[in-house]
């Protein structure tokens, strides 16, 4: 055993390369035992000990039936830092007591390296009694320090990690958002000090929270108080922290650069929420994940408003947050986050029921593949089109939902999100109505138009996805084959738009909003223009749903109640009600080619670079106030 010393280290720089060259050898070369009808799991290899590396082979070990040399299945002595080649120290995992069965295949394949049988004491000397090993490294952790293969060929980034040249994307991206984003807060900050439109509330009610006082509250305010009580509890810290004292604390520019924080939580969010709903598809590569992710940060009708302090960028944030952890089936944490989005915005408890519904969905998807199992049927996605298929899903939903067995499932798996959705109704109970503050301007009522609207928005924002020569086409094709159905959609959308036609009186009072301009120089033209636009209507949903045909149809079900829940209930027409609809759908819709992914970000560009050149240099005056107005979202 002496004659197996260590000789002294001369390349000491050297043993961190070589113990990870003998700890991930044995790590590829068993999953490549462990392989499926891989028939090459010999031992005795004159081969290097790893794909591309200068090592010498291992020499057979001394006294080994045969001159075994353990490679593939032994392990390599990491702690060796002599120039002589690396032998095989440890045993083959499927060897006997001492040594003696010749190697093969591992029986524990969770053991990393084996079971070592001799261990180089810091003397130099070569002992028996092995020290007490680590316990063995997660799986999860392994591939990533010993990868079994190169990466893939066109995508380099495998779907649902985030390694490699996408991470510094992904950082240089969100990071040069982040500058970019400062720069123009720098610029509005400077032209607006003083707060504008809805800030007129949201400002001194905040400044009164900063100074304590918790019970004073504007009347004039319709939202809970969610966006104030946070702005104390980042502003106050942060003041006690760095020392900031008198008007700077509770600032209107400090209290906007909380939605700059949020703007930046969002990208993030959107990133991972790509990577987690699109994990199953392999040719998305990283870069498509940070184009996406970037786009929808700078979308015109969230991006706006992260330079005023209004209450959407907040309310994305936690409603995206909660989305998020649904998904990870962290369904209590998805709960209590979309508490938090209620606390912003009241209608965002939509959205918990949305991500309770993804819960539910995705049982009665497994159900529903199963039922068409038992009949011999065609998948899910074929059953979309006639009113029959319509009737078959519905008599399945409800023989599904009477069922006690499966109420209870389902009970049992969206508890937290029922105990939010009670505390809702018992809020709506007490105080009388879902909105606090001023109820005369924010009126329920049944606005169907408002799907309408929606549609339009976002075939206008989503064009290089639903306005192609392929998407006309087939919706002509679809036309030709079905006109007795959309003449019935026809039929059914102008009675809808004869009847359920509502004008906000904000709609045609404040001309600073686009929206204005919309009603003013499309719809008020002629009376008959609302009815004339139901075509485009119709296509616009044709082609919104044609894109969401890969989601199950139960999760479009869900997702499509949720949609008329959030629109048709306002009366007034904003533009910043469809954010959180529109998002949700585009994080769900296959991603396009790269063309269209970058023409999408240009327009976004382009329209944000319209918007704040009109908000910051195109100002006018009312006749019968002083003050400066702008044009906004």
């Amino acid at each position: 055993m002496a004659g197996l010393r260590s000789a002294p280290s001369t390349a000491p720089s050297m043993a961190f390369f070589r113990s990870a060259a003998a700890f991930c050898t044995p790590l590829k070369r068993r999953r490549e035992t462990l392989r499926p009808g891989n028939s090459s799991s010999s031992c005795c290899s004159s081969s290097p000990v790893s794909r591309g590396a200068s090592m010498p082979p291992a020499l057979p070990e001394a006294g080994r039936p045969g001159g075994c040399c353990t490679q593939g299945c032994g392990t390599l002595s990491p702690l060796s830092h002599s120039k002589q080649s690396p032998r095989c120290m440890h045993p083959p995992a499927g060897a006997g007591e001492g040594g003696k069965a010749g190697c093969g295949t591992p029986k524990n394949p969770r053991s990393a390296c084996g079971t070592p049988r001799f261990f180089l004491h810091s003397s130099g000397s070569l002992r028996m009694t092995p020290p007490p090993l680590p316990p063995p490294l997660p799986p999860s952790i392994l591939p990533s320090f010993c990868p079994s293969s190169p990466p893939r060929k066109g995508n380099p980034f495998p779907a649902g990690s985030m390694e490699g040249v996408e991470a510094y994307g992904f950082s240089a991206a969100m990071s040069g958002a982040f500058l970019v984003s400062s720069l123009l807060f720098a610029a509005v900050n400077r032209r607006l000090r003083e707060p504008y439109m809805d800030e007129v509330f949201h400002v001194p009610q905040a400044q009164a929270y900063c100074q304590g006082r918790f019970l004073q509250w504007d009347p004039m305010i319709t939202t809970l108080p969610g966006l104030y009580l946070l702005s104390v509890g980042v502003v106050k810290p942060a003041a006690w922290l760095f020392g900031w004292t008198g008007a700077i604390v509770c600032s209107t520019g400090m209290l906007r650069f909380i939605n700059l924080l949020f703007s930046a939580g969002n990208f993030y969010l959107l990133y991972l929420l790509l990577l987690k709903i699109h994990q199953k598809n392999k040719a998305v590569s990283g870069f498509q994940r940070i184009l996406s992710s970037l786009t929808l940060a700078i979308f015109p009708t969230l991006y706006f408003f992260t330079f005023l302090y209004y209450t959407d960028p907040g309310s994305v944030f936690f409603t995206l947050f909660a989305y998020l952890m649904c998904l990870y089936g962290n369904h209590k944490a998805s709960a209590l986050l979309g508490f938090c989005g209620f606390m912003f915005r009241q209608t965002n408890i939509v959205w918990t029921v949305f991500c309770a519904g993804n819960v539910v969905a995705e049982k009665l998807n497994e159900a529903w593949k199963t039922e068409l199992l038992k009949k011999k049927d065609e998948k899910i996605s074929a059953m979309r089109g006639s009113f029959s298929d319509l009737i078959r899903v519905l008599k399945f939903l409800t023989e599904y939902l009477v069922s006690p067995k499966n109420l209870v499932t389902l009970v049992a798996l969206t508890w937290p999100y029922i105990i939010l959705v009670t505390a809702f109704f018992v809020f709506v109970f007490v105080n009388g109505g879902i909105v606090v503050g001023d109820r005369s301007s924010h009126e329920a009522c049944l606005h169907f138009p408002q799907l309408f609207y929606f549609l339009s928005f976002t075939l206008f924002f989503s064009f290089p996805h639903l306005l192609t020569p392929t998407k006309i086409s087939k919706f002509l094709l679809s036309l030709r084959k079905h006109p007795v159905r959309y003449g019935l959609i026809t039929v059914i959308s102008l009675f809808l738009v004869w009847k359920f036609t509502y004008v906000h009186k904000y709609l045609l009072a404040d001309n600073r909003h686009y929206t204005f301009y919309v009603w003013r120089k499309i719809f008020q033209r002629h009376e008959l223009v609302k009815y004339a636009l139901v075509p485009a209507y119709i296509f616009a949903g044709w082609s919104f749903f044609d894109t969401l045909k890969t989601k199950p149809v139960f999760w479009t079900l869900m997702y499509f109640v949720c949609l008329l829940a959030v629109t048709v209930p306002q009366k007034l027409l904003e533009f910043r009600y469809f954010i959180l609809p529109f998002l949700i759908y585009r994080l769900n819709i296959p991603f396009p080619s790269l063309y269209r992914q970058l023409l999408e970000l240009a327009f976004y560009i382009v329209v944000n670079v319209v918007a704040f050149s009109l908000f910051l240099n195109k100002t006018f005056q009312w006749p019968n106030s002083v003050e400066v107005q702008r044009f906004m979202w």
